[in-house]
């Protein structure tokens, strides 16, 4: 197929699923609407080599390494000290998707599909796409499918699992008048910028320019690599770019938020999206009636260790229940999921404008941060170690 075409119907595919997430509130996630496109198009005649036309294979590939240090950028230490009964929850509920769908999940869906299924469901992407690329080298194509297939569905089961959750929390919090220590303000501009002294001074802005930024970038990422080889793999090279991301942009040689300042991030994702994707030219419908049992399993079973160890953390934190299981289920869909969820609590709970702004101001910050502990960096930790189980 023709580049310009090929790369134009990927576009079309895009824009379609997310103004369709747009409508529903991203109740319909942009990668359910794209996957089901995408399969039913491969299913009708679509070429099979649609990415690789576009040219954004390779690309995407690439771009993997840069995305995750950037990643790392977004990171706001600080807050994360402040929130730390959220971090430790957080990690507890990925820690809880490990151990149960590995020791629970293996003698019911098998061990393989319980390895390939616990990373994405803590995470998404990323976290996938490691678990695709180790099961490809391992011989198991179909569970590169799988991967795919629950990154895109498991919305369904943390979307109204954690919205009911919020809604306890949020009557709650208005029962006992709770006041936040926090806005989405102060979460925004922490997040967005930091006026903190770093090691390294920043460059002038005339100088962070496209190139000089995304070359900085480049170089931390690479760097990373060479790192995570010194280590003898014990270390996975995308955790290690994570890691060198946060500590980069901590010492000031990196910029927060590197490849929006750049006008990079858009393009990029295009790129690993296709990559992601790239995988559903497998999924044939055999192969998805197939994959049925184990998606729904390893969902229910991920669903229920998160359950399970965040509500015990928190309970020994002296965390609600409710509250500790919405932050644990932030896993399912991360941002912008956690902000989108937030809101919409508060404004189905709130009476009043004060009302809705005490509920926001208790939960978002929590959910915020939990989405990136939990999508960010532990579920890509999490798929570093087990990509090294099969």
């Amino acid at each position: 197929m023709d580049g310009l075409l090929a790369i134009t119907i990927v576009l079309i595919v895009y824009a379609v699923g997310d103004l369709i997430s747009a409508k529903t509130r991203s109740l319909v996630p942009m990668m359910f609407v794209a996957s089901v496109i995408f399969m039913v198009g491969f299913w009708a005649g679509l070429p099979t080599t649609l990415f690789k036309d576009a040219q954004l294979i390779g690309f995407g590939s690439l771009m993997i390494g840069l995305l995750i240090t950037h990643m790392g950028t977004l990171m706001n230490l600080k807050e994360l000290i402040k929130q730390w009964k959220t971090v430790v929850i957080a990690l507890a509920a990925v820690i809880g998707i490990g151990i149960f769908l590995f020791v629970v999940g293996s003698p019911i869906i098998g061990r393989e599909y319980a390895i390939a299924s616990a990373p994405p469901i803590a995470g998404g992407v990323v976290a996938a796409l490691i678990m695709g690329d180790a099961a490809k080298a391992a011989g198991f194509e179909d569970l590169a499918v799988f991967a795919t297939i629950l990154v895109v569905v498991q919305g369904f089961v943390g979307f109204p699992v954690a919205s009911f959750c919020l809604s306890r929390e949020s009557k709650r919090i208005l029962k006992e008048g709770a006041n936040g220590q926090n806005n989405v303000a102060e979460a925004t501009e922490q997040g967005a910028a930091s006026t903190k002294k770093t090691l390294l001074p920043p460059l002038p802005k005339d100088l962070q320019t496209t190139f000089v930024l995304l070359a900085k970038l480049s170089i931390v990422a690479l760097l990373s690599f060479k790192l995570a080889e010194l280590t003898g793999g014990i270390v996975h090279k995308y955790v290690m770019c994570l890691f060198m991301g946060v500590i980069t942009c901590e010492l000031g040689f990196l910029e927060k938020d590197i490849m929006t300042k750049a006008n990079a991030l858009g393009l990029a994702m295009v790129g690993l999206m296709a990559v992601v994707f790239a995988s559903l030219t497998q999924a044939t419908p055999e192969m998805l009636k197939s994959l049925l049992l184990p998606i729904v399993g390893s969902l229910m079973m991920g669903a229920t260790g998160i359950a399970i160890f965040s509500s015990l953390t928190g309970k020994i934190l002296g965390q609600s229940m409710y509250m500790s299981i919405a932050i644990g289920m932030s896993a399912l869909f991360g941002f912008p999921g956690t902000f989108i969820l937030s809101n919409e609590v508060a404004n189905a709970n709130g009476k009043t404008e004060e009302e809705r702004k005490m509920i926001l101001d208790e939960i978002l910050p929590k959910m915020l941060i939990s989405g990136f502990i939990t999508v960010t960096i532990a579920s890509v930790v999490l798929a570093g170690s087990m990509s090294k189980l099969f």
